[in-house]
């Protein structure tokens, strides 16, 4: 008899930390997500302000005064490819 009491305390204390895991592992789930609701306003700022690399090298050799065929010849390219780059037709 005191086999089965022993038993059944072990398989209540079971359940009880079971419970406990689930209640922990819910209350990170929901911290996790209101983080994530909160940091809306950053990610669409960080989104808005992402530039391609096209936008950069624009940026860039306009603040310069650079032409297009001064960068194409410095890195060796056409002019037609960095037009390209700037305006976002071509990838590479």
């Amino acid at each position: 008899m005191k086999a089965t009491v022993f038993i059944a305390y072990i398989f209540l204390l079971m359940y009880f930390v079971v419970g406990v895991a689930f209640i922990y592992l819910f209350v990170l789930v929901v911290r996790a997500l209101r983080k994530y609701i909160k940091s809306e306003p950053v990610r669409k700022e960080k989104a808005e302000s992402a530039k391609s690399l096209g936008e950069v090298i624009k940026r860039y050799r306009t603040q310069r005064k650079m032409t297009q065929e001064f960068v194409a010849e410095s890195l060796g390219v056409s002019r037609q490819a960095v037009s390209k780059w700037e305006s976002g037709v071509s990838h590479s």
